[in-house]
């Protein structure tokens, strides 16, 4: 069917994992005519792409079609992805919701469109997440500066807190073939930055196995993706989005240090500094393995930024396992955290575990982390003042600034210069400003790509 004139407009929430996502099944709409609208205006289709990390996941899909259909009260609503696996029933109860899809059927979403009429009741099509062995490759567009390559989906880890491969299955990767075709197609866009997104990427690879002088062994590993992009022309970066620790082997390590493409910048997890509440997670190093990983980077890299996701809160943590999270971090050579608090997830092992963490307690560790945060992350752009990164500059343009990113992740703020949009400069770090960011001073104004 044609819907030649017909409008969409998309709302994502969550990871880059997700953005990537919501831009592949956009394409799809646009092949088949489709106008792409932003989501604050009327169109005949609205599509949540929605997250089961997010705490308040009802509460802010309910607020989310509430406020598209204030726009157009007629229109087509669907809600897909993370949350529409795990928690249907609760979606398509939410008034004015049409289709509800899960993991897989989120990409056919075209084949459930129907601008007929407003439906009753929500459609259900959400398949057991044990089914989902296929992988759907996905790139985001839409930025001319940046993009998220999807490579890798779903996860085979345990961890105890975590619903993610209850919402998007066993892991699963994409080719290096086709990986190389997309970010071959990526750059002739011209978008200069990719992203390399998935949920677990150091597991790349996973399943494929060869049979070589007689022992089985993966066909290709992450390594061997790294090593194939480092060749791709007409793409100046590529940032790996975060990766497990124990899957950030020193070989990776080594060769993004002298990589032609991969940027010095790594988001690796933790989770926790304490061994003890590692092992409750069900995580699959200890505080020893991710000191070593952050030694080995900063010894080879010594400007690279290294982010930190970490959970306060887990049951069972005491003020004495948070102390060592706190005390582990503060002398690591990090340079910022992400910090979630833990909350209850149904159809998880941590929701039976006892020594509940009570919630002003969860929310003051919070606090202290982010206060460290704040520290670890003025200390990283202390150290880079004086000295001389090439950063990428976006279009848009904020009160007479733009803004890029060095390739180590210094957010950086000149005055908007048109002709700087989407190119390389090499720019001295000169000093922060009331936001916190870092002035700089190029020291070539010409384009250098």
């Amino acid at each position: 069917m044609n819907y030649e004139g017909k409008s969409v407009a998309f709302h994502t929430l969550g990871c880059k994992l997700n953005f990537s996502e919501t831009s592949a099944i956009a394409r799809l709409f646009a092949e088949k005519g489709f106008v792409k609208k932003n989501f604050t205006e009327a169109a005949d289709v609205y599509v949540i792409n929605t997250c089961s990390v997010t705490e308040n996941a009802d509460k802010e899909t309910k607020s989310i079609v509430k406020n598209a259909l204030k726009i157009n009260p007629e229109a087509f609503v669907a809600v897909v992805g993370c949350y529409a696996q795990l928690k249907p029933d609760d979606i398509a109860k939410i008034e004015g919701v049409d289709v509800v899809l899960g993991a897989s059927e989120k990409f056919k979403l075209l084949n459930y469109i129907d601008l007929s009429s407003k439906s009753t009741h929500a459609v259900v099509h959400n398949c057991d997440i044990d089914d989902v062995n296929f992988f759907v490759d996905a790139y985001s567009v839409g930025d001319r500066t940046r993009s998220f390559l999807k490579v890798q989906d779903g996860c085979d880890y345990s961890c105890t807190f975590c619903t993610i491969p209850l919402a998007r299955g066993s892991s699963r990767s994409d080719t290096i073939e086709n990986v190389i075709a997309n970010a071959k197609k990526i750059a002739a866009s011209g978008v200069k930055e990719i992203v390399l997104t998935g949920v677990n990427i150091g597991d790349f690879g996973h399943g494929q196995i060869v049979e070589v002088d007689g022992r089985k062994r993966r066909e290709y590993t992450f390594f061997d993706l790294v090593k194939a992009l480092d060749d791709i022309e007409g793409v100046e970066r590529f940032r790996i989005s975060s990766i497990e620790p124990n899957l950030l082997s020193n070989e990776i390590i080594e060769f993004v240090a002298r990589s032609k493409k991969f940027v010095p910048h790594f988001h690796i997890p933790l989770q926790s500094g304490s061994n003890t509440i590692l092992k409750k997670m069900k995580r699959r190093y200890l505080r020893e393995l991710y000191a070593e990983r952050v030694a080995t980077i900063k010894k080879l890299m010594p400007n690279c930024c290294i982010g930190v996701d970490v959970l306060v809160g887990f049951p069972g943590e005491t003020d004495v396992e948070f102390k060592e999270t706190y005390e582990f971090l503060n002398q690591l050579d990090i340079s910022y955290l992400h910090v979630f608090t833990y909350s209850e997830r149904v159809n998880t092992p941590a929701t039976e575990m006892e020594g509940a963490v009570p919630m002003n307690i969860r929310k003051q560790r919070n606090k202290m982390l982010r206060i460290l945060s704040a520290k670890k992350l003025r200390s990283f752009y202390e150290k880079n003042l004086n000295t001389i990164h090439p950063v990428i500059f976006e279009h848009e343009d904020r009160n007479g600034f733009m803004f890029g990113y060095s390739d180590n992740y210094v957010k950086v703020k000149l005055p908007y210069d048109v002709s700087m949009v989407n190119t390389v400069q090499e720019v001295k770090i000169e000093g922060f400003d009331e936001d916190g960011l870092m002035n700089g001073d190029p020291i070539q104004t010409l384009n250098l790509i």
